[in-house]
């Protein structure tokens, strides 16, 4: 069905401060349009194109009949070869079509695959040069990495017996309204000091996230990676699950328990580069330097030392199209956490670029247009075949229209992560005395986002927990955290303050910042230390690549009360829905004070950071007339607070003007406390 052009009028409704750079936006939209057009008519559209998996890689009739097809334009001849040929590179022939797709078909013998199930493969190619290279399918779905042999990664022939074969029994939840979500990699969530397993967290962490009130889980690395440290951002085998935690029908049966829970399940995926490994990934795959990527130094990424996908040619179009729609459909995951989105979306990748908000950054030459009418394709096509599918993107730049419907010229992601919330606390934390916050420029900063563009907002991500970096527990405690976090120890002023503003900065962030909120796993409850892989610079040690899961079960710790906050908090929202409210009205940013004040949903927010300061009888201003009562208040003590202000009470409104608002009602605001109020 073609796509409706639009015009500078549909642009400027959208954002009025667009007006120097509306005709940049059609044309942008034009281009997404003729593409769209072509995989109608060249491929009958986003239903066949994006299914690319099915014919081209390795693929098994219900016969048994395997047929096998590879793009590889640059060879002059291809042999397909493996255990279950000896590795003859002469017995299975492939032929080549004009569009330099290889092809070959194994018939079944005896009504069975005569290619065992797991069974080692590859392809053997003869290119122009007249060098023979080995490489492991581009479209492979299982690949294995034996250390005691080689670092390489080995393909396999992924083709179980029905009855091992894992079937889904769990429908879709629907797209939650608030999205709250936990972001995980399943290799740290153990506490022993090795990887972890897909059943270990179907099992263990499943049940903690459905607790905590999570709804969304962002699962990290599992696009298969060759290099455990680089956090899965340096893909090697695109359609294959990480084979570190176990099977492809094991990560099924994860999904599927967690769609049994009510929860989404979101993939962290990675197309804005390539790891450039030749042997066990795609690079040079036929010998050339540019059959997936751009040759030169455009294809190629100067800080990560990768490789960088051409979005402008057919082929790479429906090979990462239909990468998405492969881990939907064959998976079951329910949206994507698009990674690098700044990097793709300008030909500078962010590099030595600081973005001031001004619109001409983000137009003009260093836009990408290749790279934004990709994403533009990939979330149309997304929504189109699967309308409740969630997609996010990672942009630190701002992008106007990035989370704007692609019929209105938009790039067309549902939400954006809101990443210089937490660069503020940092900053804060590091550079900055409590009495030195302004209230000002982090209302200012939760709240800087584009109007009708939802985001996701975060206190700390993966990112922070990094080694080189530090957890706002340990910026919060440091070196207390070893001494002083125990019940049966003394509650020294650096723990009772990180305990405090550890809860007041996320309920800020989760009720302030976005339309949905994202935690990373262990810092719900200040989980200790960094987070550093086994690597060479630290003798491949495990000690700090884990999940210390036992020290928040530990009922003597006080690592318990941040755990029961963050949970309360969700609940609270659940019942609530302040994230999927219309934006919160600040009414207060008092900075001698240091009060913030707003409300949201229906519910009012105050918040002291005053550190010694407490007030009696606060006045603070409420739109809403009526009797109002405490609903949540980070000083129980469930929560390690002191019980100066505990839930309930009666607070009537006197109605008069206050702040801005009609009303008026009066609370006990103890210093580094946040209370919730709403009506009875």
């Amino acid at each position: 069905m073609p796509t409706e052009p639009i015009d500078k009028q549909t642009v400027l409704a959208v954002d009025p401060w667009l007006t120097e750079h509306a005709d940049q936006i059609v044309h942008r939209h034009d281009l997404f349009r003729k593409w769209k057009q072509t995989i109608d008519d060249i491929e009958g559209g986003y239903e066949k194109f994006t299914l690319g998996y099915r014919k081209m890689g390795i693929n098994v009739a219900e016969d048994g009949t395997v047929t096998y097809r590879e793009w590889a334009p640059n060879a002059k001849e291809a042999v397909f070869i493996g255990e279950f040929n000896n590795w003859n590179r002469i017995s299975h022939p492939m032929t080549k079509d004009k569009y330099g797709v290889w092809e070959i078909t194994v018939p079944p013998k005896d009504g069975k695959c005569v290619i065992p199930h797991d069974s080692k493969i590859k392809i053997s190619m003869i290119v122009n040069s007249g060098e023979r290279i080995e490489r492991i399918p581009a479209w492979i779905q299982r690949v294995t990495q034996d250390l005691t042999v080689s670092p390489v990664y080995e393909a396999r022939f992924w083709n179980p017996p029905l009855e091992e074969r894992y079937t889904f029994k769990h429908p879709r939840p629907p797209a939650p309204r608030s999205l709250r979500i936990y972001e995980a990699h399943v290799g740290i969530s153990t506490t022993e000091h090795r990887v972890g397993t897909y059943k270990e967290f179907t099992q263990n962490i499943l049940p903690r996230i459905k607790d905590l009130g999570y709804n969304t889980i962002q699962l990290m690395a599992v696009m298969e990676h060759a290099y455990y440290a680089s956090f899965g951002y340096q893909v090697t085998s695109f359609f294959a699950a990480s084979s570190r935690y176990g099977t492809p029908e094991e990560l099924k049966e994860l999904i599927d328990t967690a769609h049994s829970m009510g929860i989404t399940v979101l993939l962290d995926i990675v197309h804005s580069h390539a790891c450039k490994n030749v042997l066990d990934g795609i690079n040079l795959f036929d010998g050339s330097d540019h059959l997936y990527f751009h040759e030169g130094s455009r294809g190629r990424h100067e800080l990560w030392d990768s490789r960088l996908f051409n979005y402008g040619h057919h082929e790479v179009l429906r090979f990462l199209l239909s990468n998405l729609r492969f881990w939907i459909e064959e998976y079951h995951f329910d949206g994507f956490r698009f990674d690098g989105v700044t990097s793709m979306m300008y030909h500078h990748h962010g590099i030595g670029t600081g973005f001031s908000g001004g619109y001409h950054e983000y137009f003009g030459p260093s836009a990408d247009l290749e790279a934004i009418v990709y994403l533009m394709l990939a979330n149309d096509a997304m929504h189109t075949l699967y309308p409740g599918a969630i997609t996010i993107a990672e942009d630190v730049s701002g992008m106007p229209l990035l989370c704007v419907p692609v019929s209105k010229g938009g790039v067309g992601f549902d939400y954006r992560l809101s990443m210089a919330i937490p660069d503020m606390w940092i900053k804060l934390l590091k550079h900055k005395r409590d009495d030195e916050w302004e209230m000002g420029n982090i209302v200012h900063t939760l709240t800087n986002r584009r109007y009708g563009e939802k985001s996701i907002a975060y206190a700390e991500s993966h990112d922070q927990a990094l080694v080189g970096d530090k957890t706002l527990a340990f910026w919060l405690m440091d070196k207390e955290m070893y001494t002083n976090m125990s019940d049966i120890s003394e509650y020294t002023p650096v723990i009772a303050r990180g305990i405090a503003l550890h809860k007041m900065i996320r309920l800020l962030v989760h009720s302030l910042g976005g339309e949905g909120y994202l935690n990373f796993e262990g810092n719900e409850f200040g989980h200790p230390e960094w987070l550093d892989f086994p690597r060479q610079g630290n003798n491949n040690s495990f000690q700090y690549a884990r999940r210390q899961w036992n020290i928040v079960d530990d009922p003597l710790l006080r690592y318990k009360y941040l755990n029961e906050f963050d949970k309360v908090m969700n609940h609270t929202e659940e019942l609530y829905g302040w994230l999927h409210a219309p934006p919160a009205y600040v009414s207060l940013k008092h900075e001698v004070d240091k009060v913030i004040v707003y409300e949201r949903a229906g519910l009012l927010f105050v918040f002291n950071f005053h550190p010694t300061n407490s007030f009696t009888d606060y006045r603070v201003g409420v739109e809403e007339p009526g009797d109002y009562e405490i609903v949540l208040s980070s000083d129980e003590k469930r929560f390690g607070g002191f019980e100066n202000v505990l839930p309930g009470g009666t607070f009537p409104t006197t109605p008069l003007e206050w702040n801005g608002r009609k009303n008026w009602t009066q609370v006990y605001i103890p210093s580094r406390t946040c209370i919730v109020l709403a009506k009875k």
